[in-house]
């Protein structure tokens, strides 16, 4: 009798600890995702989205690829896994949107990252993010970026209006490496967006620091997935059921407590408001002696030949190289015998890079770039001046996980979520 009271007395703490805030009100959503292209945990986080959908007002699926072979149809394909596993999910949970409602709100937007000026043309997605945001409703029309900012950089562009009508949580990190010209006019037009900025803390999703023996990401699927529906059955696809879904904590921080406090603690993060965000620009070759913090939107421009191309045409490359792998940005001239790329490092690390280009008498160089750990570090004269209402992961040194900033305030939840999760894929056995 005394171990049955002290069972339900231990169920009802770990409720209380661990057990998800009522959200207000059912919140608006629009996914930009780079799903199908080099990185497969969207995917992941698209079953997740799918079998969570009763949560959600999704009003559009936007296909984002700034880097890589992304596409719109990867979303309809995940949406007929969806649709073949969803009259189980109906038997437990009312208010699931349909296959063809979800399909009629897929969309493609641009392939391929932006140029040095951060917009280019008008994409499918674009002209339906600024429908979506010009919809009448008493709420906000939130964002969740998993992939390039491109889309939402153009739309901004084009109708400039709705900046007041949505709201943004974004997973940058290697999204704001590919994709720093979108980010850079944003953050230079757009101060005073209501913006989530999430370049660390994500991570602290898949990291393992802090997980329990029964909810590991390397054995989950064994233990929780394995020959749960057809959406199951195609997780076995992405890193062989290894539980990364680093897009995921966006759709978390909708789902548990109040999203119009960045602040507040949630599975999603907890956040803190920024002022600045980190830009150097540099007129030169820089060496081991140059630190920048990491996510930083580094400049690097050059006086050369006049020519005669137009002006924000790709004309030279910034070679990196990354596990092994040569990776290219490209360079732009801006016009008069300037030229200019942006790059925007990803994590702690020393860069070594060079400059390539077919134009005779172009400078190419090799540098080095020392990259920090603390986000978005000490000011400097070229930053970006944020509004009031633009938040990152939080910087105190107590809530790195490991070397991830911020990490702690979402590894913390992680075996909540997933067992959570593993409810729902019960359904579909």
């Amino acid at each position: 009798m005394n171990r049955i009271i002290v069972c339900l007395a231990f169920c009802f703490i770990s409720n209380m600890l661990f057990a998800q805030k009522a959200v207000p009100v059912k919140p608006r959503i629009l996914i930009s995702t780079d799903i199908g292209g080099t990185d497969p945990d969207d995917n992941q986080s698209m079953a997740h989205l799918l079998m969570y959908s009763d949560r959600f007002d999704i009003e559009g699926l936007v296909s984002s690829p700034s880097y890589g072979s992304g596409s719109k149809e990867e979303i309809l394909r995940m949406i007929s896994l969806f649709e073949k596993d969803l009259p189980k999910l109906q038997k437990h949970q009312k208010g699931i949107p349909t296959p063809e409602y979800l399909r009629s709100v897929t969309k493609q937007g641009r392939k391929g990252n932006a140029p040095f000026m951060g917009y280019t043309k008008a994409t499918e997605g674009s002209d339906w993010i600024i429908k979506c945001a010009k919809k009448e409703s008493e709420q906000p029309l939130w964002i969740l970026g998993w992939g390039g900012l491109e889309d939402l950089a153009q739309a901004l562009h084009d109708a400039p209006e709705i900046q007041s009508k949505i709201r943004v949580y974004w997973i940058g990190g290697p999204n704001k490496k590919w994709s720093a010209n979108s980010y850079a006019y944003i953050a230079e037009n757009f101060p005073n967006l209501w913006f989530i900025e999430v370049n660390a803390s994500y991570y602290g999703f898949f990291s393992n620091t802090n997980s329990i023996d029964s909810v590991k990401s390397s054995d989950y699927y064994d233990k929780y997935i394995q020959a749960a529906g057809h959406l199951g059955k195609d997780f076995k696809s992405y890193y062989n059921g290894e539980i990364k879904m680093g897009d995921t904590p966006s759709l978390l921080y909708m789902m548990d407590g109040d999203p119009d406090n960045p602040m507040r603690e949630s599975w999603g993060g907890s956040f803190e408001a920024i002022n600045h965000s980190s830009r150097v620009v540099y007129d030169r070759i820089t060496s081991i002696k140059d630190t920048v913090a990491f996510c930083t939107v580094v400049e690097f421009r050059f006086k050369g030949d006049e020519i005669d191309i137009p002006a924000d045409s790709t004309c030279f490359w910034m070679e990196t190289t990354y596990k092994n792998n040569v990776q290219k940005w490209a360079g732009y001239y801006l016009g008069k015998g300037q030229y200019a790329v942006k790059y925007a490092p990803k994590q702690a690390e020393i860069v070594n890079y060079k400059f390539t280009s077919n134009l005779p008498n172009f400078p190419e160089k090799e540098g080095k770039l020392v990259v920090d750990n603390l986000w978005p570090g000490k000011s400097h004269n070229a930053d970006f001046k944020l509004g009031t209402h633009w938040y990152s992961d939080k910087s105190d040194p107590l809530l790195y996980d490991g070397k991830i900033q911020g990490g702690q305030t979402i590894s913390k939840w992680r075996s909540s979520i997933l067992l959570d999760w593993a409810e729902r894929w019960e359904w579909l056995r």
